[in-house]
């Protein structure tokens, strides 16, 4: 029986190790957290125009530099090879910080139509780095909001998006 529960002992600390190792290979993630999509109707994989996806995340050291990604997941039949993004940043106060920037993210070949970015079967994922080495700042709490600029109301084909907030080196 003492066999017993030391196999089963040494099995959760092997599994417990193995968390930690995971959760230990991104020292300079800050945050990182990705929004499924959907219209207001429940329709999956639909970006509705009035749905405007906004992550919130702490900066705790306002003299340090941090990149920004956007994640975008699209289906293959997504119907453009790019996408228009569009994103407010409000800092502690609740101001705005810096202005509103439009970004395109191109997620296909513009000439071929092959996907981009990381993919099995038709799903396939992108990083995108949007703010290079930006400086918050003070310390606090910062919101993030992206909206969809496409010219369409209703987008179908992308599956989730989300932001990455890194420390850099």
């Amino acid at each position: 029986m003492t066999r017993i529960f030391a196999s089963y002992r040494a099995a959760g600390l092997a599994v417990l190790a193995s968390v930690a190792l995971l959760t230990a290979c991104d020292p300079n993630r800050i945050y990182e957290e990705n929004v499924d999509l959907k219209s207001p109707t429940g329709d999956p994989y639909v970006w509705d125009v009035q749905q405007r996806p906004a992550f919130t995340f702490n900066i705790a050291d306002p003299a340090a530099r941090y990149d920004v990604y956007f994640n975008v997941r699209n289906a293959s039949g997504y119907g453009f090879y790019n996408l228009y993004i569009k994103h407010t940043l409000t800092g502690p106060t609740g101001r705005l910080v810096g202005p509103a920037l439009l970004h395109q993210l191109v997620l296909m070949n513009p000439k071929t139509g092959e996907p981009l970015g990381s993919g099995a079967g038709d799903i396939f994922d992108h990083e995108f780095l949007a703010l290079r080495q930006v400086k918050f700042p003070r310390a606090g709490t910062y919101k993030l909001t992206l909206e969809q600029y496409m010219r369409q109301n209703k987008l179908p084909g992308i599956m989730d998006v989300g932001i990455r907030v890194e420390k850099m080196k």
